[in-house]
């Protein structure tokens, strides 16, 4: 999921250099819910793996 946020992010970017304001906006509110997404699995994978270890 890190990996589709930072292509996302990138392309967002580049769309941005390029005067495609509207496109880089969208692109990078995408990958912005999908960085959120994959920090909320990553607490819950680190808790879950905290508590096995017990």
């Amino acid at each position: 999921m890190l990996r589709w946020a930072s292509i996302f992010f990138i392309v967002a970017i580049l769309a941005a250099i390029l005067g495609f304001g509207g496109f880089a906006a969208g692109l990078a509110s995408i990958a912005k819910i999908i960085f959120y997404i994959f920090m909320v699995l990553f607490a819950i994978s680190f808790i879950t793996g905290m508590l096995k270890n017990k």
